[in-house]
């Protein structure tokens, strides 16, 4: 096997007012993979996502990319590997034009001119955003931002796009054509989700967090056909879904 793209082991954190939120949590993600990470409200999912380009740092254990630890004196390099989505895109549209958003990044890394403008296209046409290049993000719809949101991290090029929420509060023909774009993106994944059906969609393999720990790491399709599991985590599929009526995608 080789050596995992982002590396998890034994992660512990306890935040300043003395809530752990992390024991000991393992994660190993190989290039290429599909992950979605599941579980409960207060699993510690969004702290471990926190970890992974060095917003937080470990009070135990460890954090490497590709074989570079995630700790201060390499965080920028980390954070152009690792690419974080936040649930709500204006966390990352700031700016007064789409253009302008999608090149921050590269910019505050040195690239300029030609690379910048071809970095800043090949990301927008990605997330099927190019013609949108010059218009001002708050004039865009929901589901558009998300896209373009998408494309400022894709710009900087990562190793792995890591995905809060991707499909909450789109609408359903929106939650499909992200589907299709993350779909088609040959990049490492990791999406923290409530989207069960998403998940078994987009993603092979589900990592089950509860209480701070990983509880389940397996094929999407067994996690979510195991009943005890399920409700013994609070996950909980849509009503009337049948994920042995939609089979599991490779992922």
């Amino acid at each position: 096997m080789s050596t995992p793209v982002l590396d998890v082991s034994g992660l512990a954190y306890a935040y300043p007012d003395g809530h752990q939120a992390l024991y000991g949590v393992d994660l190993h993600v190989h290039a290429g993979e599909r992950v979605a990470l599941l579980g409960p409200n207060g699993a510690g999912k969004t702290t471990l996502v926190l970890h992974l380009n060095g917003i937080l740092a470990a009070g135990s254990g460890s954090v490497q990319v590709s074989g570079l630890g995630v700790e201060k004196k390499n965080l920028k390099e980390i954070r152009r590997r690792v690419g974080v989505v936040f649930q709500d895109p204006d966390d990352q549209l700031f700016l007064g034009s789409v253009r302008q958003d999608v090149a921050f990044g590269p910019a505050n890394l040195g690239i300029k001119g030609a690379e910048l403008d071809r970095r800043v296209m090949e990301a927008l046409e990605k997330v099927g955003m190019a013609d949108f290049v010059d218009r001002p993000p708050h004039h865009l719809s929901f589901g558009q931002r998300r896209r373009v949101a998408v494309a400022t991290v894709l710009a900087m090029e990562p190793e792995i796009l890591v995905l809060d929420e991707p499909s909450s509060n789109l609408d359903p023909a929106s939650r499909r054509e992200l589907a299709d774009i993350l779909r088609g993106l040959d990049v490492t994944v990791l999406m923290v989700t409530h989207d069960l059906p998403y998940a078994l969609e987009l993603c092979g393999r589900a990592v089950v967090l509860s209480e701070g720990v990983v509880v389940a790491d397996r094929p999407t399709m067994d996690v979510l056909t195991d009943a005890e599991l399920m409700a013994a985590h609070r996950l909980e599929l849509p009503w009337g879904f049948d994920p042995h009526r939609v089979g599991s995608l490779p992922g």
